[in-house]
């Protein structure tokens, strides 16, 4: 079923742009002079994704929040973003009830759940998408409803739209291109331990790919970013280790410096891991090559999961945790 929904995509894409243009906002009567993106696991991925996308254009700074509390800095002119695919994540709510009591401007996106209920109770501005899908096979339509919220509150511009027009075009007329990269890809991981690397814009996409490592291949991975692995990680590359697969995430819009860097410690790392291998993005813009990467991504782990003859949708054990906080007072 995972590799389903890893098909569609694309579909999810074009849904999500469709529903964000559709849905009205209120305007905020406080200026925003911060934002503050609560989510966790599939729900919050988008956030750590678009706050390296976006870097470049908002002027107020972007903190990601993955916890029960929330900082001290949030106040009325806060923007805080809960995303929360099923709409009943328990550390979302609590950031969620303590942003409210710091009247911070929320807003929210959701299949449904508490969240819903408490946006129509309160007001907020929530996009609502479709739900009955594992969050993470949710993630297009839930990450481009962030680029429709920071845009409604006008802290970015609405050029997104056309670069996800353009990802939607790239990923369907390449799909069998990037299908095949992947299989062939997930043949280098079989039995091996992924260690991933990539310039600072798409570490949320390497942690996007380490997440699908975990949840549908059943592996554990390492990931780390340039220029600050050179600063600590590359020492440690100093004993020879068969079992490891490098896989080094490039765009041709990487910093050259950053590329100098990646040279020099491909040259390190290939002298002690099992193999190193380049996944390179396609397209013009950061955007595109982060969607483009995303899907190869999660392409890689699906086939990846089949090779480990496991069930690539079951997460049967954060069920179990889920199911034991729920006991808890």
């Amino acid at each position: 079923m995972m590799d389903r929904h890893i098909g569609d995509f694309t579909n999810h894409l074009a849904q999500a742009i469709e529903i964000g243009k559709k849905t009205a906002f209120k305007q905020s009567q406080n200026t925003i002079n911060s934002v503050l993106i609560c989510g966790l696991g599939g729900s919050g991925i988008g956030g750590t994704i678009i706050s390296q996308l976006i870097k470049q254009e908002i002027k107020v700074p972007v903190v990601i929040n993955k916890d029960y509390f929330i900082p001290e800095f949030v106040n009325k002119n806060t923007l805080v973003v809960c995303s929360s695919y099923s709409g009943n994540t328990e550390e979302t709510l609590s950031m969620y009830e303590q942003a409210r009591a710091k009247g911070a401007e929320i807003a929210i996106v959701t299949s449904g759940g508490k969240f819903e209920e408490i946006a129509k109770s309160e007001m907020h501005n929530i996009i609502v998408i479709p739900g009955g899908l594992p969050p993470r096979a949710a993630f297009g339509l839930a990450f481009p409803q962030l680029f429709y919220l920071l845009n409604q509150y006008q802290l970015i511009n609405n050029s997104f739209e056309a670069e996800f027009q353009k990802s939607i075009e790239l990923i369907d007329n390449k799909e069998a291109e990037i299908k095949a990269e992947a299989k062939v890809i997930a043949a280098k991981l079989y039995n091996k331990f992924p260690i991933i690397y990539s310039g600072p814009e798409l570490e949320g996409v390497c942690v996007r790919f380490r997440q699908q490592i975990n949840e549908n291949s059943k592996r554990l991975a390492l990931h780390h970013t340039l220029p600050e692995m050179n600063h600590n990680e590359l020492v440690g590359w100093k004993k020879k280790n068969e079992d490891s697969t490098v896989l080094f995430f490039k765009t041709k819009l990487d910093y050259y410096r950053n590329v100098e860097r990646e040279n020099y410690s491909k040259e390190v790392i290939s002298k002690y891991a099992g193999e190193v291998v380049d996944i390179n993005g396609q397209g013009e813009s950061l955007i595109v090559n982060a969607l483009y990467l995303i899907h190869l991504g999660d392409w890689i782990s699906e086939l990846l999961g089949q090779l480990n003859q496991v069930d690539t949708t079951e997460v049967n054990i954060i069920t179990g945790l889920k199911n034991m906080l729920g006991d808890l007072d």
